[in-house]
Protein backbone atom coordinates (compact mmCIF):
# COMPACT_ATOMS: atom_id res chain seq x y z
CA UNK A 1 0.00 0.00 0.00
CA UNK A 2 1.17 3.49 -0.63
CA UNK A 3 1.98 5.75 2.30
CA UNK A 4 1.36 9.41 3.02
CA UNK A 5 4.38 11.62 2.37
CA UNK A 6 2.84 15.01 3.22
CA UNK A 7 0.04 16.19 5.49
CA UNK A 8 -1.28 19.67 6.24
CA UNK A 9 -4.07 20.65 8.63
CA UNK A 10 -7.06 22.54 7.25
CA UNK A 11 -9.88 24.40 9.00
CA UNK A 12 -12.81 22.38 10.30
CA UNK A 13 -10.79 19.30 11.28
CA UNK A 14 -9.75 18.48 7.74
CA UNK A 15 -6.40 17.22 6.46
CA UNK A 16 -4.80 17.62 3.08
CA UNK A 17 -2.79 14.49 2.29
CA UNK A 18 -0.39 13.48 -0.48
CA UNK A 19 0.58 9.85 -0.94
CA UNK A 20 3.67 8.24 -2.44
CA UNK A 21 1.79 7.37 -5.65
CA UNK A 22 0.78 11.02 -6.19
CA UNK A 23 -2.81 10.71 -4.93
CA UNK A 24 -3.86 13.76 -2.94
CA UNK A 25 -7.03 15.24 -1.50
CA UNK A 26 -8.63 16.66 1.62
CA UNK A 27 -10.11 14.27 4.18
CA UNK A 28 -12.81 15.51 6.56
CA UNK A 29 -12.25 14.23 10.11
CA UNK A 30 -14.81 16.49 11.79
CA UNK A 31 -16.97 13.48 12.72
CA UNK A 32 -14.15 12.32 15.03
CA UNK A 33 -13.49 15.67 16.73
CA UNK A 34 -14.50 15.87 20.38
CA UNK A 35 -14.88 12.08 20.73
CA UNK A 36 -12.67 9.83 22.84
CA UNK A 37 -8.97 10.29 22.15
CA UNK A 38 -9.82 12.90 19.51
CA UNK A 39 -10.92 15.35 22.21
CA UNK A 40 -7.34 16.55 22.23
CA UNK A 41 -8.07 18.22 18.87
CA UNK A 42 -10.25 20.74 20.71
CA UNK A 43 -7.02 22.67 21.21
CA UNK A 44 -6.24 24.10 17.76
CA UNK A 45 -2.48 23.85 18.30
CA UNK A 46 -2.80 20.08 18.81
CA UNK A 47 -4.71 19.44 15.56
CA UNK A 48 -2.29 21.70 13.69
CA UNK A 49 0.67 19.63 14.94
CA UNK A 50 -0.24 16.70 12.67
CA UNK A 51 2.64 14.92 10.96
CA UNK A 52 3.53 11.76 9.07
CA UNK A 53 5.35 9.34 11.36
CA UNK A 54 8.40 7.35 10.28
CA UNK A 55 6.24 4.20 9.96
CA UNK A 56 3.71 5.99 7.71
CA UNK A 57 0.82 6.71 10.05
CA UNK A 58 -0.65 10.18 10.39
CA UNK A 59 -0.05 11.16 14.01
CA UNK A 60 -0.55 13.79 16.67
CA UNK A 61 2.12 13.39 19.33
CA UNK A 62 2.51 9.88 20.70
CA UNK A 63 -1.15 9.33 21.59
CA UNK A 64 -3.24 9.64 18.43
CA UNK A 65 -2.67 8.06 15.03
CA UNK A 66 -4.74 7.22 11.99
CA UNK A 67 -4.26 4.24 9.70
CA UNK A 68 -2.60 5.28 6.44
CA UNK A 69 -4.47 2.58 4.51
CA UNK A 70 -7.89 3.88 5.60
CA UNK A 71 -6.83 7.43 4.74
CA UNK A 72 -5.62 6.30 1.31
CA UNK A 73 -8.94 4.62 0.61
CA UNK A 74 -10.76 7.83 1.53
CA UNK A 75 -8.51 9.98 -0.64
CA UNK A 76 -8.82 7.71 -3.68
CA UNK A 77 -12.40 6.52 -3.18
CA UNK A 78 -11.24 2.94 -3.60
CA UNK A 79 -12.91 0.10 -1.73
CA UNK A 80 -11.21 -2.40 0.58
CA UNK A 81 -12.15 -5.27 -1.73
CA UNK A 82 -14.51 -5.86 -4.66
CA UNK A 83 -17.34 -6.81 -2.30
CA UNK A 84 -17.19 -3.51 -0.42
CA UNK A 85 -19.33 -0.70 -1.70
CA UNK A 86 -17.88 2.80 -1.44
CA UNK A 87 -14.71 4.14 0.15
CA UNK A 88 -13.54 3.27 3.63
CA UNK A 89 -14.76 5.59 6.37
CA UNK A 90 -12.71 6.53 9.37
Amino acid sequence: MTRPIEVEPRNGFKLWLRFSDGAEDVVDLSHLAGRGVFRCWDAADIFDAVRVAKHGSVVWGDDVELCPDALYLQVTGKAVDPLTVGPARL
